[in-house]
């Protein structure tokens, strides 16, 4: 992170962050990728102690009331340890938490917000579904409704957490015959009876993490579990792709980092053809873009959480956001194979943990909705936006700026 445009508050946050990140033990981070730990309670159990969940969130709740930028610095820091460190460190708190800080009720505040940013309970988010990743609108679980309670089936996949969380925020479709982009209702629902973990995935990467398929077969979920309003669980996915998309770029910046470091301390101690290899080009070249990118990224992520935290219009923050994600998820993939090439062999092995980051980062730009989507909000929003500020007619028209811009029967748009 860019110190200078940190508060003092911040960089003590930061101080704090790094204390916990030091103190995480190098074994737990090696069973984990050798999924000999599928599920690191005590990472979160520590994280809660420290009061280091959720600090975005109201102090009566077990936050530190603190901004967007804030959280960055966190997620950026727990990163370093591992993408699954912080993927597994922003699921409850950040993604959970914020559907149901934002929209439940006090009781559920009570009940499932205050214990797991004491990392006592933990919490996954059910989105995938086997038939589709991206397509949330396709869901085919189903919740139907009995009455007092809403007998909830279906599955979901590819849930980090799935294997240990004591409860899953889970979107299923409440009305059958509306449109596909209605009839959908968000749900806490508890493991108990009918909630099932199958099992977990042999992973490329992101292991120890408890991803599992999660399986509903007629559980019941009552009312009052509802997060929201009923039939309208599209208003609090719109409000998650920010946590969802703004954290997995702020967690892949750190998960990068540590790849450039390696990469660049072994650039100053190893030698070929009589010198430090840091001196020719075609490493430090490497290096330099490695870095570039890492800066270009954190400072696109900076100004998207100052944008939410400023509060700025939703369909620039969408934009800002899907740009975010695509920009830092591409660039830190590209960060981390300049390392491997910088290092060569070496690299490839597990003598460095560069290998480890290479394959844990390929997963960012896939989850919490792929790049491919991302482009398309982005196309959206921008020509959305742009022709919506032209008609204001604010400034220059510089199509006029051509020698032959009067030549109005070369414009042909038919």
């Amino acid at each position: 992170m860019f110190d200078y445009l940190l508060s003092e508050t911040q960089l003590k946050w930061r101080e704090a962050l790094r204390d916990f990140v030091k103190s995480i033990p190098r074994q737990m981070i090696l069973d984990m990728d050798a999924d000999k730990i599928q599920f690191p309670k005590e990472f979160l159990q520590e994280a809660g102690r420290r009061n280091l969940l959720g600090c975005r969130y109201p102090k009566k709740w077990g936050g530190r009331e603190m901004d967007w930028v804030s959280a960055g610095v966190a997620i950026e820091e727990v990163g370093t340890l591992g993408y699954i460190f912080a993927c597994l460190f922003g699921v409850g708190a950040e993604l959970v938490c914020d559907a149901i800080v934002l929209h439940g009720t006090e009781a559920q505040k009570e009940k499932y917000v205050k214990p797991l940013l004491k990392g006592e309970i933990f919490a996954a988010e059910c989105l995938t579904e086997p038939r589709g990743g991206s397509d949330f609108f396709g869901t085919a679980t189903k919740a139907e409704d009995k009455g007092s309670y809403f007998l909830m089936n279906g599955q979901k996949r590819f849930i980090v957490g799935g294997e240990a969380a004591d409860y899953f925020l889970v979107y299923a479709r409440t009305d059958p015959k509306a449109d596909p982009h209605e009839g959908i209702t968000c749900f806490i629902v508890d493991r108990g009876a009918g909630v099932e973990s199958q099992y977990l995935y042999g992973l490329m990467g992101c292991r120890g993490g408890g991803a599992s398929r999660v399986v509903f077969s007629n559980v019941k979920v009552p009312k009052e579990n509802i997060v929201g309003v009923l039939n309208k669980g599209v208003e609090v996915f719109k409000t998650m792709m920010i946590p969802e998309r703004l954290g997995t770029a702020m967690m892949t910046i750190g998960a990068a980092r540590p790849a450039l470091e390696v990469a660049t301390t072994y650039a100053s101690r190893r030698k070929a053809f009589g010198q430090v290899i840091n001196q020719f080009q075609g490493v430090s070249f490497q290096i330099a873009e490695a870095a570039m990118l890492l800066d270009a990224s954190r400072a696109m992520a900076h100004i998207t959480a100052q944008a939410v935290d400023r509060g700025v219009d939703p369909h620039r923050v969408r934009r800002m956001v899907s740009e975010t994600k695509k920009f830092v998820t591409e660039s830190c993939q590209k960060v981390a194979h300049n390392a491997m090439q910088v290092m060569g062999g070496i690299g490839y092995t597990n003598i460095f943990p560069v290998e480890r980051i290479f394959r844990d980062l390929r997963l960012s730009s896939i989850w919490t909705g792929s790049n491919e989507v991302m482009s398309m909000i982005i196309a959206h929003e921008w020509n959305r936006e742009f022709l919506k500020f032209k008609e204001t007619k604010k400034t220059r028209d510089l199509e006029c700026d051509a020698a032959s811009a009067t030549a109005t029967e070369e414009k042909v748009y038919e």
